[in-house]
């Protein structure tokens, strides 16, 4: 089995969360209970899968580079560490998660987890 990580994305500015932003609060709210329960379905169904639950990250990024540390929007919202026997199989274990069908998010991106050093 190989590792992957798995970065669920959800732009501030996106298509998607420009449209959750219009939702009532009563409708955020009951979305947000229904994916709840999806979610640990969804976590419930790849438990054999799942190598580290990760969690949601916050919405500010510091990104180092020559010039020095500045502060912009994060694109990620969350992540998940998984295994697979390749890195195929762990997309499609994507394909129904409710990151997308209940929550704003606009994708997820799996990488696999290689043991070569930075």
């Amino acid at each position: 089995m190989k590792t992957f990580l798995a970065i669920f994305t959800c732009a501030e500015n996106s298509k998607n969360h420009e449209a959750w932003k219009r939702l009532s609060p009563e409708e955020q709210n009951e979305r947000a209970q229904k994916g709840a329960q999806a979610q640990a379905r969804w976590s419930a169904n790849h438990q054999n899968q799942i190598v580290f639950e990760g969690g949601s990250v916050g919405k500010v990024t510091k990104t180092i580079d020559i010039r020095g540390v500045n502060d912009g929007p994060s694109q990620m919202g969350a992540f998940i560490v998984i295994q697979a026997t390749s890195h195929e199989d762990a997309a499609k274990i994507f394909l129904d998660h409710p990151h997308f069908a209940f929550f704003p998010g606009d994708g997820v991106e799996v990488m696999e987890c290689l043991s070569t050093p930075l």
